[in-house]
């Protein structure tokens, strides 16, 4: 879902998850003057779906809730390519320096202790809803992926149909490329999020280096990357996809020196002109990247749209 930008009409959504009706009404009430529409739940689960179905502009996110508590809604939130880019201050009774490290790796904007002073809230409530903005305007109206500084998918859509519909026209050759880092889910989990967004942009730098001019390298989605390669064939496009490869196998991450991070690279091409629609193309590199998964990671799968199919384990 994408998240619109409020209007003069509208005012931004600001999303209130606790347990306590009683800390409702009172925000409620201190809030009221605030240019802002609360709406509050009163459970994780439930925050959860409102904001991934309404996309608000920044939630308010009790820790201490039975159940599913603060920290598990706050990785849920996290983990959901829709709701990943949304502020979270948290709300806690607890003033451990452990409970704010941890939400602070876990993605939280910021931290307030309760019971809190109304005026700093709504000063913290008023500079998470200025960053939201400017982030949404930079989806707005940006070709670029704010995290990676890559282009983003918007920006690839429109390459890809350009480049496909060259090739088709002149019979250049033309290669893509899907990299999808192994997985990433366990880095969030294991070392934080700020440890996944490290990995993102420093693969992504590695990306940007390693291609050539002609090259076009966007983030596709999640932790997957798309690199367009023009007038390349497969089998060209795949020794730049071993050199990102290897170079990222042997990367050291300063949060977590002991993990290897590795990438599996789906690879579809042709030689000379080629009749597949952008859509059946992105498919054939798709089924790749998945071979390349299904036989262990760490690898490119490549596929020859004018030949047979070729794989290679790194």
């Amino acid at each position: 879902m994408r998240r619109a930008l409020a209007t003069d009409d509208t005012k931004p959504i600001v999303l209130l998850i606790d347990d306590s009706v009683d800390v409702h009404r009172l925000l409620r009430a201190r809030l009221k003057h605030e240019h802002i529409q609360l709406v509050a739940t009163t459970s994780g689960l439930e925050g959860v779906e409102f904001a991934k179905g309404h996309g608000p502009s920044t939630i308010l996110l009790d820790l201490d809730m039975p159940g599913v508590d603060g920290f598990e809604t706050l990785r849920a939130l996290k983990e959901e390519g829709t709701t990943h880019n949304i502020p979270v201050i948290v709300l806690s009774g607890m003033d451990d320096s452990e409970d704010k490290v941890t939400a602070f790796d876990l993605g939280a904007t910021d931290y307030v202790t309760k019971p809190c002073d109304l005026a700093e809230l709504r000063a913290r409530l008023r500079a998470s809803l200025r960053l939201d903005h400017l982030l949404r305007l930079l989806a707005e109206r940006a070709d670029v992926d704010g995290l990676t500084g890559l282009s983003n998918r918007s920006h690839f859509d429109k390459r890809w149909a350009a480049e496909v519909e060259e090739c088709k026209r002149y019979g250049t050759p033309l290669s893509i490329a899907l990299l999808d880092i192994d997985h990433f889910k366990s880095v969030n989990d294991t070392y934080g999020h700020p440890a996944g967004d490290e990995v993102l942009a420093e693969f992504a730098q590695l990306i940007a280096k390693s291609c050539r001019t002609s090259d076009i390298p966007c983030r596709y989605g999640g932790e997957e990357f798309a690199m367009i390669m023009p007038h390349t064939s497969p089998e060209d496009a795949k020794v730049v996809c071993e050199r990102i490869r290897q170079s990222l196998r042997a990367m050291e991450w300063p949060r977590h020196p002991e993990r290897v991070i590795t990438v599996s690279i789906g690879v579809a091409g042709c030689a000379g002109g080629c009749t597949q629609t952008p859509e059946q193309w992105l498919e054939q590199a798709d089924q790749c990247l998945y071979g390349a998964k299904r036989a262990g990671r760490d690898r490119v799968a490549t596929k020859d749209l004018g030949g047979p199919a070729m794989a290679k384990a790194g």
